[in-house]
Formats: structure tokens, C-alpha cells, sequence
């Protein structure tokens, strides 16, 4: 829910000091590149005339129409319900993100002709991979946070040093020595169990620290009533203690698994066959890299896009039953 009631009934886009501002900015950025000499600055060059006769007060002129343009559309959208203002400005950005992607002439056939095998394997393993580690870094990160809210030195000091390790070296980095160093002790694992093994490791060390910050926003005097009522730690955390804590969790727990989606590209490196790895693979014997690269960033969004929906209600189902 937005705070409607905590803001002034007068819309700011509606002060004109305010649309004066957007002007003076909007007029700037787009003057500054139509007299730059940039691949990107011609497209933001008068399309009438030569660009190069055009002089100064030519693309003064330009910059001022689409800065005119560009609050008359930031008024006239204010006036809009607050869900279709949402909606119109999400059009209005996918439609400009469509324009400077067929700036670059792509081959939309060849997309077309590859998009099925990125989504059934490329996109499908990456799901595959990022789900099995966020199991197995939940798993690690609740007995990482108990392990640092406990009295005991030893099991504080080997969660202290986990998170600290894991959160200190680079992803990257932990990809290659697991599946590198491993074989050093006469452990083998296949590329897909090395990236599943080390997602779940470096992310558990950052979901150690949520789960431990999420215990620990619930007062004290709840584990002081259950020990008072004779329940044990493990019941007191399944029935008390986590159902409390979730509103706190979630928010940051759905960002982590957002960011795992985007982090299990780094798997490419060992050969998997995730969406990043068939991308690069498929556009680099034919050259069509902004092809490949552009179709597996829409996937990779729109993953997130739908993970983000479950996120938002689970927030407000809890946020709800919290303030019950």
C-alpha cells in the first residue's frame, strides 16, 4: 500500500516550478547530446535537413519540442488514477526501449528461430539451477543464523568465519576453486553441482545475515514466555519466533533469490548449458551477439518480473497478518 495519506493532496507534477524544473533538465540532456559527435548523439540530431547545416539554433530548437513534449506528457499523466499512470508510463518506456533496439538492425528471424531452445534450455536450467541452490542456501542460512544468535563460542565463530569467507571472495572466484580445487582432494562434481554447490554457499552467507537480522527484530521476551510455558527451542522457532519474523525476512530473502536468477549466469564459465552459456553460444558462429544478448535480457527480466509478483504478495500477506 503507498502512503496516500502521508502526502499533500496537490500533485507535484502540477507546480509549475516543478515542470520549469523537468524542462531546464530535459532541454539540457538532449542538447547536449544533439551537438555531441557520438554514434548516439546523430540519432538525437534534427532528421530534417542536414544535421550538419542545421547549426546551433536548429537543434536548440529540436531539444526545446522534445523537452515541451516530454512534461506535457508528465502533466497530462498526472491527472490519471494512480494504477493507469503505472501502467501508461510502463508502456511509454517498453515502447522507447523497443525503438533503440531496432536501432541496431537486428535479425529478428534468427531470434525468432532461437527463441524456443533458449526458453525450453537455456531459461529451464537456469530456473533448475537457481531453485535447487536457494533450497540448499536457506538451509545453510538458518543453521548459520541460529549458530550466530547462540551462546556457544564454537558455533558462533564458525558461522563468523563462513559469512565473512563467502561474502568476502567474489562469485566468480568461488566457481573456479570449487570446481578446480575440489578434484585437488578427490572430490569430483560435474559443472551443474560445482555452480549449484557454490550459489548455495555464497548466497546462504548473505541469507545467514537475514535470517539472523529477522530473529533478531523480535523482542526477547517472546523466547523468555515460551521457556516460561515449557516449549523447546526448536518448537519456540517453528511456532513462535520464524511466523513473526517472515515480515522482516521476505523482502530481502525474494531480492536474494532475484539476484541468484541474474548471479547463475557466472555458471556459464564451467560449460553449463544455462541461458547466458547457449546465448553467447549460439550468436557468436553467425555474429548475431546483439541478437542473442538483447532476447536472453528480456528472459532473464521477465523472470524476475514474475518473481517479483509472489514477492509482493507474500509481503502484503504478511505485513497484513503483522499488524492484526
Amino acid at each position: 500500500m503507498l502512503y496516500q495519506d502521508t502526502v499533500d493532496s496537490e500533485v507535484l507534477v502540477h507546480k509549475p516550478w516543478f515542470v520549469g524544473s523537468i524542462f531546464v533538465v530535459v532541454l539540457a540532456v538532449f542538447l547536449m547530446f544533439n551537438l555531441t559527435a557520438t554514434t548516439f548523439g546523430e540519432l538525437m540530431r534534427p532528421v530534417i535537413g542536414d544535421p550538419a547545416l542545421s547549426g546551433f539554433y536548429g537543434r536548440f530548437a529540436i531539444a526545446s519540442v522534445i523537452a515541451v513534449m516530454f512534461c506535457a506528457n508528465i502533466v497530462v499523466i498526472g491527472f490519471a488514477p494512480l494504477k493507469l499512470q503505472i501502467a501508461i508510463v510502463w508502456v511509454e518506456l517498453l515502447l522507447l526501449f523497443l525503438a533503440f533496439f531496432t536501432s541496431f538492425n537486428l535479425s529478428f528471424p534468427f531470434i525468432w528461430k532461437n527463441l524456443p531452445y533458449l526458453v525450453t534450455q537455456g531459461a529451464v536450467t537456469t530456473i533448475y539451477v537457481s531453485a535447487v541452490s536457494l533450497f540448499f542456501a536457506s538451509a545453510i542460512a538458518i543453521v548459520g543464523a541460529i549458530a550466530k544468535l547462540s551462546g556457544n563460542g564454537f558455533a558462533y565463530a564458525i558461522a563468523a568465519f563462513y559469512t565473512s569467507f563467502f561474502r568476502g571472495l567474489p562469485l566468480l572466484i568461488q566457481i573456479y576453486l570449487i570446481y578446480l580445487g575440489l578434484p585437488q582432494l578427490g572430490i569430483f562434481l560435474d559443472a551443474v553441482p560445482s555452480g549449484i554447490l557454490a550459489l548455495s554457499l555464497c548466497i546462504g552467507a548473505y541469507m545467514t545475515e537475514i535470517f539472523r537480522a529477522g530473529i533478531q527484530s523480535i523482542d526477547y521476551g517472546q523466547w523468555e514466555a515460551s521457556r516460561s510455558i515449557g516449549l523447546g527451542f526448536g518448537l519456540t522457532m517453528r511456532k513462535i519466533i520464524l511466523p513473526q519474523a517472515l515480515p522482516v525476512i521476505i523482502p530481502p530473502m525474494g531480492n536474494m533469490f532475484i539476484a541468484m536468477l541474474k548471479d547463475s549466469s557466472l555458471v556459464s564459465v564451467l560449460g553449463v548449458w544455462e541461458l547466458t552459456f547457449l546465448s553467447r553460444t549460439i550468436g557468436q558462429p553467425t555474429y548475431h551477439h546483439m541478437e542473442m544478448l538483447i532476447t536472453a535480457a528480456m528472459i532473464y527480466w521477465i523472470m524476475s518480473a514474475c518473481l517479483e509478483v509472489p514477492q509482493a504478495r507474500l509481503e502484503r500477506y504478511f505485513a497484513r497478518s503483522k499488524a492484526r
